[in-house]
């Protein structure tokens, strides 16, 4: 059966994803904090808005879909956000989703728990990626990070605020992900149990994280450097420390992690671009609010000038015509490009960008628009 028939949507490369990977690595892609409360939440409320439909409204043949924000172009208003360890769900993920995002014009976010580096990602796509910067508890290692950032032409960072204590996913914690640092008898028999995965991802050995590997005090294997990577987050982050990295870094800087009015207040005299409205998927604070519900109080504590990204739940072609008629700019998106690598590689990826972007404009022509700015002017006049 082609893409095109198998996969309507995103929960259908969520399905055959999970039918792939072994459980570890699904319920580390699928997974939320505690109860996952806040997990359920930024999908329940997208329910929260109805879309008004117009009529008779003259439309142009093909709708402009494209976004400039911060003087950066995007052909569409949605990419793929930072995801660690891509390249566990299928070799080499990350260069996958990174290669197929520059083909559609679209930006594309590398974490520092990537299983392939900057580097990498530039020889592999021709172009610099942006890039989600962990602080690590060892400055050097984050001086690393930034001269890389810099050699290779990378252009915006996100520096990830919400991390710094780690909450508890109880899937990850029974499947000990982070805490298994070797094959175990548990481990073997899950990798068994999905032959097409281990064939693909295992004949040239276990993946390492490119940005730490040879580096001794993060261990080798992609499995011991996630712990690793974790335990050494910067458990210090203060405002102190933004205004300190908007000294040190030349580029744009966005901070990614933000789910309250007062912080995004806070980030507006920081001196950064813009921020990413983000409740880290669910995986951080449980019982919080879903993000798509915040983003006019933070539009408006944030002002006009500066950049609102938004992640966390979206699944749909409606959910980001909905974000941004709310005061978002651009959509960051994570699960869904994690389940179309693992679930059909590249081509996967393609074909959830195509779905997307048709969900988008068949959504605005049903409302009597044909462009993305068309639909910013709107605002909520488009909403019910």
């Amino acid at each position: 059966m082609n893409l095109e028939r198998r996969y309507q949507n995103v929960e259908d490369f969520a399905k055959a994803a999970r039918r792939r990977l072994p459980k570890i690595f699904a319920d580390y892609i699928d997974g939320g904090s505690f109860s996952e409360t806040t997990l359920r939440r930024n999908r329940d409320d997208f329910d929260r808005y109805a879309l008004r439909q117009r009529v008779l409204a003259p439309l142009n043949a093909k709708s402009d879909l494209s976004v400039t924000v911060t003087g950066r172009a995007s052909r569409l208003p949605f990419g793929p956000g930072p995801v660690g360890f891509l390249g566990l769900y299928r070799k080499d993920g990350d260069i996958a989703v990174a290669r197929t995002a520059a083909k559609a014009g679209i930006p594309f976010v590398l974490s520092t728990f990537s299983i392939n580096g900057l580097g990498t990602i530039r020889k592999a796509t021709g172009v610099a990626p942006e890039f989600q910067l962990y602080l690590d508890e060892d400055p050097a290692v984050n001086a690393d990070h930034l001269e890389a950032c810099r050699i290779l032409g990378v252009d915006r960072i996100f520096l990830t605020v919400d991390t710094a204590i780690t909450s508890v996913r109880e899937r990850d914690v029974k499947n000990g992900f982070r805490s298994v640092d070797r094959m175990t008898p548990g481990l073997f028999w899950q990798f068994a149990q999905r032959p097409a995965w281990s064939l693909n991802l295992l004949r040239s050995g276990f993946p390492e994280v490119e940005l730490v590997k040879g580096r001794a005090e993060f261990g080798r294997g992609a499995m011991a450097q996630a712990g690793n990577l974790s335990r050494r987050l910067d458990k210090n982050l203060t405002w102190d420390t933004v205004v300190e990295l908007r000294k040190a870094w030349p580029g744009q800087l966005f901070i990614k992690g933000i789910s309250d009015p007062d912080d995004a207040a806070l980030a507006r005299e920081a001196g950064v671009e813009g921020i990413v409205l983000s409740n880290h998927g669910g995986r951080q604070l449980d019982h919080g609010r879903s993000t798509v519900a915040l983003i006019p109080e933070i539009r408006e504590a944030l002002g006009p000038s500066l950049a609102l990204f938004v992640d966390s739940g979206f699944r749909r072609g409606s959910d980001i015509v909905k974000a941004i008629a709310l005061g978002a700019d651009y959509v960051l998106m994570g699960r869904p490009f994690a389940w179309a690598v693992a679930a059909e590689g590249e081509a996967g990826v393609a074909h959830l960008i195509n779905l997307l972007e048709s969900e988008i404009e068949i959504t605005l022509n049903l409302m009597g628009l044909s462009s993305i700015e068309q639909l910013r002017r709107a605002g909520t006049e488009v909403l019910r």
